[in-house]
Parts: C-alpha cells; structure tokens; sequence
C-alpha cells in the first residue's frame, strides 16, 4: 500500500480538504506554498507515464477536483499552479499519481 492509499483509507492522519468516491485531497505536511494540497486518486496509479486509456476518466476528474478545491480554498482568483511529477528527477517522492495545488503567493517561472 502507497503512503496515499493508506491515507484514504485513515491508516495514517492527514488534514483533508475535499474527498468523492474517486479522489481525496490533503494538505502538504512539507508545504512549498501558503496554500499547498495534494489532490490523489484514491486507485494507485505509479505516475503520469504509467497511466492507462482506462485511466482517463479519473484524470479528467482529478483535474476537475483540483480546480474546485481551489475555489473552495479561495485561491482561484489570484491565481495557482499544478504540479505532477514524474520519476525521481521529476522531483516525485511517492510512486502513486498526484497533484499538487499551490497557491496563495506569486508562482515564478521557471520553477525548480
């Protein structure tokens, strides 16, 4: 089990902001922004490069549910960015697809 399942499946705590049958988004325990919430399908999928034709409506939705968890948190109007890494020198530390949402300050480019 990836550290994200057993965050969905409240084996390990975590400061959850929004949750459906198909995803579950939580705060960052190590935020990089003000605003910094990790929007994850609750199914494993390893990363972005490893998704599959059946995987599309659960992409769809994840980006769906980011965008609302935005507005929920109020970060919509100014502005944010998503983030999904992939592979280790894509800066991904947990081998379960996920999205960061940060916001609440100015985003730079190029990041990293």
């Amino acid at each position: 089990m990836t550290l994200f399942e057993k965050i969905a499946s409240r084996q390990i705590p975590a400061d959850i902001v929004y949750e459906d049958d198909l995803v579950i988004a939580f705060r960052d325990v190590g935020p990089q922004a003000p605003t910094h919430v990790l929007v994850v399908p609750k199914r494993a999928i390893p990363r972005i490069g490893e998704a599959a034709p059946s995987d599309h409506a659960v992409l769809g939705h994840l980006l769906i549910k980011a965008a609302e968890v935005a507005r929920k948190l109020g970060i919509d109007q100014t502005g944010y960015r998503l983030v999904i890494n992939n592979g280790p020198d894509g800066g991904e530390s947990v081998p379960h697809l996920h999205v960061h949402l940060l916001g609440g300050r100015r985003m730079d480019w190029p990041p990293g």
